[in-house]
């Protein structure tokens, strides 16, 4: 890749929790002078409006008041990704373990989903207007946000590899119980009636069970090389 090589357009990474994606598609979004955007930080945000809301995560009518008056703005920036909730930074509480137990069932309310799809797509568009491009991840960007992106790639790895990474990630001992709730989760998100968990038709499936995150990152870059999404820039981020 040439140096002062831009993305242009929309590369969708999705996969599961622990597949690395959220490191892959920043670092890919930083090496490109492209936009990046977290859905499952906005997801997470939402989850955290209901429950200080005190609302039940599985009440979908409850959920849906709640996030309906939820004001969630992320950052596209890779280099500084930040989350608010009401003008609140909550990057960080957000990746808590009450949160991480409610965004399953809050994200699997259709209202919730057609609202923050609706605002995943007003970035996106925002970010590609003149030219220029944005990494996007999630667990149904290829599908559902963006179907007609260049590029749809979806990470995939072993539960096993995605607790351990996971545990270490979080500095939790008791890897059996991580895979547990990584399994739970896939099972709510693959299984949900709104906008399930999948692979797209025409993703590109990679499997990361034994690669690292530059072996992936370099195979992603290839990718999108080889669809010809790049072009050179003069300076600054697109």
């Amino acid at each position: 890749m040439q140096q002062g090589d831009r993305l242009r357009g929309v590369v969708a990474v999705d996969g599961p929790a622990g597949t690395g994606k959220s490191t892959v598609a920043r670092r890919l979004a930083a090496s490109l002078g492209a936009r990046y955007l977290d859905t499952g930080a906005m997801y997470r945000a939402a989850a955290l409006g209901v429950l200080r809301a005190g609302a039940d995560p599985a009440e979908p009518t409850a959920v849906s008041e709640v996030v309906v008056r939820c004001h969630i703005e992320v950052g596209t920036d890779p280099e500084t990704p930040r989350v608010l909730l009401d003008g609140e930074d909550v990057a960080r509480e957000i990746r808590g373990p009450a949160v991480t137990a409610a965004v399953s069932p809050v994200s699997a309310v259709s209202r919730v989903r057609e609202l923050l799809v609706a605002a995943q797509r007003r970035i996106i568009s925002d970010a590609t207007a003149s030219g220029g491009g944005i990494v996007v991840e999630g667990r149904d960007i290829g599908s559902v946000v963006v179907p007609d992106a260049p590029l749809k790639v979806f990470l995939t790895a072993s539960a096993a590899q995605r607790a351990a990474r996971r545990a270490a990630q979080d500095g939790v001992e008791d890897v059996a119980e991580v895979r547990r709730a990584v399994e739970r989760r896939d099972r709510l998100d693959s299984g949900r009636a709104a906008s399930p968990m999948c692979a797209a038709a025409d993703a590109v499936e990679l499997d990361t069970t034994a690669l690292d995150v530059d072996a992936v990152l370099a195979r992603v870059h290839e990718l999108v090389v080889t669809r010809g999404l790049t072009g050179l820039a003069a300076r600054g981020r697109t």
